[in-house]
């Protein structure tokens, strides 16, 4: 029996999220059904992340068992010939039966892009959130370090969470400006259901001025979700980075 972890890249756009579901096409059953073609196996698809329709991913990890003989070096290019051309296999690699791609992981990075000026996009409209309102980067450039530490972060949950404790550390939150792009990047050791996007959503009413960046710790510690921005559009998330113990995080 052998482990094979797989590290992914795709265009969320068109599919219903990662996860299998009977109202649309997801991420999961689409590479399932593809490795299955190929090792003539039914296997089950472990994933690091539940990215809801509309996310994107550029290193999702999934793993799965099985006794096929094709080396790890040979699968990506044997599962690519029959996915979609919006989902890659990056890469294969041999793993120790006890690897988990959700429960192993030790930390996740994602980013959020935001395109901020009058017209909207064209051409990165499914890869950007738009918003046609003067945003200050400046303020919210200030709100990023409220952020950072381990919080109960209650304020930036969706319902439909079924998580144990709502206590998670942020080890890092960075926002950049690009032209009219502002971009952030944003790691933990897990995030809620929606987190990011509502951190988002939160950090775009700092730049409006609806919310100020110094009320943001008074925001985490009310745990009210009330008092949080709008969850932010899908297409700005992407999935970066799938963390595991001993591997290099360059």
């Amino acid at each position: 029996m052998r482990n094979i972890k797989l590290i992914i890249e795709y265009d969320g756009t068109k599919y219903c999220g990662w996860q299998s579901q009977k109202n649309g096409i997801s991420i999961e059953s689409t590479i399932k059904s593809a490795i299955e073609n190929i090792i003539n196996e039914d296997v089950k698809l472990i994933g690091s992340s539940r990215t809801d329709a509309g996310v994107h991913a550029r290193g999702q990890v999934a793993n799965f068992y099985t006794e096929t003989k094709i080396s790890s070096e040979k699968l990506p290019f044997a599962i690519n010939s029959k996915l979609p051309h919006d989902i890659v296999i990056l890469s294969a690699e041999d793993m120790p039966l006890d690897f988990h791609a959700r429960y192993s992981s030790i930390g996740k990075r994602y980013s959020y892009t935001l395109l901020n000026r009058k017209i909207p996009p064209a051409i990165m409209r499914n890869y950007v959130a738009y918003c046609p309102y003067e945003l200050n980067f400046d303020l919210m450039k200030r709100a990023e370090g409220y952020f950072i530490g381990t919080k109960d972060f209650s304020a930036f949950k969706s319902t439909g969470s079924s998580v144990k404790t709502s206590v998670r550390t942020i080890r890092d939150l960075k926002l950049d400006k690009i032209d009219d792009y502002i971009r952030f990047e944003i790691e933990a050791d897990g995030f809620l259901y929606n987190m990011v996007r509502i951190i988002a959503g939160t950090l775009i009413d700092v730049g409006l001025g609806k919310i100020k960046a110094e009320d943001i710790n008074d925001i985490i510690d009310s745990k009210d979700r009330k008092r949080a921005g709008k969850t932010a559009p899908a297409s700005g998330l992407c999935l970066e980075k799938v963390y595991y113990k001993n591997e290099d995080k360059a």
